[in-house]
């Protein structure tokens, strides 16, 4: 009953899209009806507003760095093992690719998974973290990067801590997280899929051509 509770508890807070919630605070359109109609901090940032990008991205983590803290830290007290910390590190990243709240219409997860992966350990986190930034800064792919962190992440945690229930919970968090980029494989594949600072350039093109066009006349 007390891992149910966990599970339940963890999937309402993965629930809480910061996207959704943090443009309509700002007074920004939905993230659902534009871009990659992702409710994600990349999806935020394609409306030009990097407060609202970068909230929304601390708040998809702190989600779910908040489920498995509150697990990790209070748990032991009331006999909650490592099974409730696996189940919690699940049930968060779940709520936030299908949250109750909105229709079931979440995110990709690469935010909420980064946070989970803090608290489970910070070493943990912070390599991952780095292996995305890596991969981002030398390819300006971001869903490369993601698919990236997401295969050495359970690598990561094997050779920290070995074989044991939370890192099978990473196993399946990062499968989900490769499954849930499956149209952004298919477009690096294609070689269509957008790099970071595309659009910075695209509108520096564009002011470019139209100042150009106004000396001429």
């Amino acid at each position: 009953m007390q891992n149910l509770i966990v599970a339940v508890v963890a999937y309402l807070i993965g629930s809480v899209s910061f996207a959704v919630i943090v443009s309509a605070v700002m007074g920004l359109a939905d993230p659902r009806s534009y871009g990659s109609k992702n409710p994600g901090a990349t999806n935020v940032l394609r409306s030009g507003n990097k407060t609202a990008a970068i909230l929304t991205l601390v708040g998809d983590a702190f989600k779910g760095w908040l489920a498995v803290w509150l697990v990790s830290h209070f748990g032991p007290h009331y006999g909650l093992d490592d099974t409730a910390i696996a189940l919690a590190a699940i049930a968060v990243f779940l709520g936030h690719l299908y949250p109750v709240f909105f229709r079931f219409k979440g995110g990709k997860g690469v935010a909420t998974a980064a946070g989970v992966l803090l608290a489970i350990n910070p070493v943990l986190g912070i390599a991952t973290l780095l292996t995305w930034l890596i991969v981002a800064f030398f390819t300006r792919y971001s869903s490369l990067a993601a698919l990236a962190a997401a295969v050495f992440a359970p690598l990561f945690d094997g050779f920290l801590f070995g074989a044991n229930i939370i890192a099978l919970a990473i196993v399946v968090m990062s499968s989900l997280l490769v499954w849930r980029h499956r149209g952004n494989i298919a477009k690096l594949m294609a070689g269509q899929e957008s790099r970071i600072g595309d659009k910075k350039k695209a509108e520096a093109q564009k002011k470019a051509e139209a100042q150009t066009a106004a000396k001429r006349h």
